[in-house]
């Protein structure tokens, strides 16, 4: 199905993407891209991802949504995105890809790809569209991650699929939305599911059909325990995923595009430093007496502690009625009056444990006001440190996970925050001459070297603690301050879909084979190997611990093959772009 496709682009538009992905590397040589080649050695996916994207991941990789909005919706630009959310609530860039088609074969090798430049980490929730050949690429790729479905594309479907029900639409979508929002266990959505089909008679209409098998990948009955981070909404506007809209539409070329990649990318992260600075610099206005506020005050982020915070002045216009109590759960009925519904809350004292059947702590990552009122009213007058994220505080980036112990959080944080400012003071004033930087980098790097010797010492001394709090692995020390080989990593690879080398800063296994081979400065030229090469002549990785059966599809090929796939492009361009053909035969059973 797949034979001789190739991306559809303008001529020169493959000359234009390769100058810029040179263009990138040169700049910033972990920037990564991959591309995959079809039989006639042309052009048929790329994918790509700057560092900062990466480094995003490193702390932001819980949940990622896949968005094919673009593609799927004939823009001109065949664009898909990996897209996360960072501790201010703002979009997150985490991969781009042009892809040809929407076959099983391209889902696995873009999610292979990416997996390999995340450093073989997968995220504990994928969010993508409703859509078979992805379904089965995630299955493949990422079988521990929860493959979820996003709202908003299930519901945007519904006009489309049901286009005969027009007529009783606001009726359709208001026992629709009864059932699956207010179904607050699995046996009253089946029961109300049941009764809209016959009512509707939609039993025969396939995409129902495909939507109840699916109930499990998009049903907020079935997502207890699921964190999204605020990327699932029920419409694309209040959703993360769109991320590219004032900047992308249905007429944009792809060279305008390029152009703008720049722009949304510097849009970005100047939002996320004016988020950062306001965070070190403000303190945020509490608008009650609620210990929680207060509590919360030192450790949310400001845009999470402004959504908090109307759910603890929410809490004063619900009323709750106490249910059952089963040894150490006890279950209350809890009337909110702003919306008129009532939820159900179970909190288990023993267990610091507490579910609120409005969702709102898998949906949003926060407590809600109906949760609040049930700990307010049980004695309990502050959050429970499990239902803290690390990726909402002030700490996100931190290399090491929040302790446990509230008290120990909002002591950290402080401490964040203020070395946050000092190191802004220490910036200004080792940044006017070349004497007072040096001075400053001095400082800076003994102290991080005496700090990080302490810290390990504790850690070695203590057994690691344990939290169902998000823990981040940070690398940012490492970037800024070591001058490690994970500097010399390469990033021009091409890769297949059977393939799962270990990347030199993946920092497990045989990772070290780049720097190894560096050491001997001998060129790997044996079978089993890949030929990769950094800009900088870096020697070619060593894949020898792979199965037989992962390398037989690397295949080199010739350069003298790649003008017919980026056309009109000079050959001696292309002496920095190895790269490897691709077989058919590669996709798992």
């Amino acid at each position: 199905m797949t034979k001789g496709r190739s991306l559809v682009l303008d001529p020169g538009d493959s000359q234009v993407l390769l100058e810029y992905f040179m263009q990138m590397q040169e700049e910033n040589p972990k920037f990564f891209y991959a591309v995959d080649l079809n039989e006639e050695h042309r052009l048929r996916n790329v994918f790509w991802v700057d560092a900062k994207g990466m480094e995003d991941y490193t702390n932001f990789g819980d949940v990622v949504s896949f968005d094919t909005t673009y593609f799927t919706n004939k823009y001109k630009i065949p664009l898909v995105l990996f897209v996360g959310v960072n501790h201010h609530v703002q979009p997150t860039l985490l991969g781009c890809a042009l892809i040809a088609d929407e076959t099983v074969y391209t889902f696995v090798w873009l999610f292979q790809t990416w997996f390999l430049a995340m450093g073989e980490r997968a995220p504990q929730v994928i969010l993508t569209d409703q859509n078979s050949a992805i379904k089965a690429a995630v299955a493949a790729v990422f079988p521990d991650t929860r493959h979820c479905f996003c709202l908003w594309h299930v519901l945007e479907k519904i006009p489309r699929n049901l286009e005969y029900l027009s007529p009783w639409h606001d009726s359709f979508m208001a026992k629709f939305y009864k059932c699956i929002y207010r179904s607050w266990t699995e046996e009253k959505f089946e029961e109300r599911w049941w009764k809209l089909v016959e009512r509707f008679h939609l039993r025969e209409v396939q995409w129902i059909q495909s939507l109840y098998e699916d109930r499990k990948h998009w049903v907020p009955t079935f997502m207890k325990g699921v964190s999204f981070a605020a990327l699932s909404t029920p419409s694309r506007s209040e959703s993360l995923n769109s991320l590219f809209d004032k900047y992308v539409h249905g007429e944009t070329l792809f060279r305008e595009f390029i152009e703008q990649y720049r722009v949304i990318l510097e849009d970005r992260y100047e939002e996320e430093a004016k988020a950062d600075f306001d965070a070190w610099h403000e303190t945020p206005e509490l608008k009650s007496p609620s210990p929680f506020e207060k509590q919360m005050s030192f450790v949310y982020t400001h845009e999470i502690f402004k959504k908090f915070q109307v759910e603890v002045l929410g809490a004063a216009a619900c009323h709750l009625k106490k249910e059952t109590e089963i040894e150490t759960i006890t279950t209350y009925d809890v009337k909110d009056f702003e919306d008129n519904q009532n939820y159900m809350v179970e909190w288990d004292e023993s267990k610091s444990y507490i579910y609120c059947s409005c969702r709102s702590f898998e949906y949003k990552g926060y407590l809600c006001r109906h949760a609040i009122i049930v700990l307010q009213m049980s004695g309990v007058f502050s959050i429970p440190s499990k239902y803290i994220l690390q990726r909402w505080t002030n700490a996100a980036k931190s290399r090491h996970s929040i302790s446990e112990r509230l008290d120990e959080v909002q002591s950290k944080v402080r401490r964040y925050n203020d070395l946050c400012r000092r190191a802004i003071i220490l910036g200004e004033e080792g940044s006017i001459s070349q004497e007072s930087y040096d001075i400053a980098l001095c400082a800076i790097q003994e102290a991080l070297k005496q700090c990080a010797s302490l810290n390990n010492s504790v850690e070695n001394n203590a057994k690691p603690i344990n939290s169902d709090i998000l823990s981040v692995c940070g690398t940012e020390e490492e970037n800024q301050f070591g001058n490690t080989s994970k500097d010399k990593a390469p990033h021009n690879l091409v890769i297949n879909t059977n393939t799962n080398p270990n990347r030199a800063d993946s920092g497990k296994g045989k990772g070290n084979n780049v720097n190894n081979a560096a050491k001997k400065g001998k060129q790997v030229t044996q079978q089993g190997t890949w030929n990769v090469a950094t800009q900088d002549g870096c020697p070619q990785m060593e894949l020898s611990d792979m199965r037989p059966t992962q390398l037989h599809n690397f295949v080199q090929t010739p350069l003298q093959v790649l003008p017919t796939m980026f056309h009109n492009v000079a050959p001696a361009q292309f002496h920095n772009m190895p790269t490897t053909h691709l077989q058919d035969n590669r996709l798992p059973h």
